[in-house]
């Protein structure tokens, strides 16, 4: 079978590439002007929490150290992004709120809206995030004193052609794949129309199966061989057995749609780093979260120039303006 070369726009890369930047700090600024602002009784003038958002996603995408990166906050407050560039300490600070994570994964969301009229294909999988933390290898084996990096991993639905995260869910270095399935295809299907949803074996189960089912779209996830077509209570489970046995190459062909989520996890890691500066583990995952909405801007900006969507930042995250 011969192979279809995958084509780059070149122009409308190069000139999304050159624009980025800008168009981030645009987009971000917007994505958090309508974070709502807490009530404060009493006790010195807190920073603004949109200002501190903005700043903790900037800085994550700068790739920049607390100090090199004042700067950059300096020049957003220039150009009206922010009211006042905090110190660096402080962002810091914010990232070790656990009240920041929920307001990230919020804006993860809502920056994946864009482009629900153009993602119904959708792949899960998950990865880790290497943190500087050490942990005795002891601990999990008795016999053994080896040190290894703790890691945080990152389950997250995404869609196969812009690569958009949908959903993400972040725990512990060493939970399981499948228990996060559900809870990322049911958010994913408060704002897409899921039509395939493609993932390993790890997330073989009736009861995901019976999820994806549920909303009208074709789970294609490979089956263990220990696995038989009883349905026990599951129509969809022998349903798609029967398909994966019989029409073994048709079903691999929507199966490898798969192979777009490890493409989002290296785009991710490649671009904002596959470690973690942070430690402790609220903001470690903040660290997550921020990489992933850093992503998902980026993401809608190429989408921006490849598209042809016009390049206008207010109003954006609204509803979708891709066609």
């Amino acid at each position: 079978m011969i192979q279809q070369a995958c084509t780059q726009n070149w122009p409308a890369y190069n000139q999304a590439q050159q624009a980025e930047k800008g168009l981030f700090m645009e987009l971000l600024a917007d994505l958090c002007s309508e974070i709502e602002e807490p009530v404060q009784e009493m006790g010195r003038p807190r920073n603004k929490l949109k200002d501190m958002v903005y700043c903790a996603a900037f800085k994550v995408y700068s790739m920049y150290s607390g100090r090199r990166f004042t700067s950059d906050m300096k020049q957003a407050q220039e150009q009206g992004h922010i009211r006042k560039a905090p110190h660096y300490n402080s962002v810091f600070n914010y990232l070790e709120d656990r009240k920041l994570t929920p307001i990230l994964n919020d804006l993860i969301v809502k920056s994946s809206l864009p482009l629900s009229s153009v993602e119904v294909d959708f792949a899960v999988d998950s990865s880790g995030f290497t943190t500087s933390c050490y942990k005795q290898w002891s601990q999990y084996r008795i016999h053994g004193d080896h040190n290894y990096h703790d890691w945080v991993k990152a389950h997250l639905m995404c869609g196969v052609k812009t690569h958009i995260v949908a959903a993400v869910r972040l725990t512990e270095g060493k939970a399981n794949d499948s228990p996060e399935f559900i809870h990322l295809v049911n958010k994913t299907a408060k704002n897409f129309c899921i039509q395939e949803v493609s993932a390993d074996k790890a997330y073989s189960s009736r009861e995901n199966l019976k999820c994806v089912d549920n909303m009208g779209a074709v789970p294609y996830i490979p089956f263990k061989k220990i696995a038989t077509g009883k349905p026990s209570g599951y129509p969809i489970w022998r349903k798609m057995h029967n398909y994966f046995l019989l029409n073994s190459d048709e079903f691999y062909q929507h199966y490898h749609k798969r192979s777009n989520v490890e493409s989002t996890f290296y785009m991710i890691k490649s671009k904002f780093g596959s470690s973690l500066k942070s430690k402790t583990k609220t903001a470690q995952y903040n660290e997550v979260l921020c990489k992933i909405l850093c992503h998902n801007i980026c993401v809608v900006i190429q989408e921006m120039h490849e598209m042809g969507v016009p390049q206008q930042v207010s109003g954006i995250w609204a509803s979708p303006n891709v066609a």
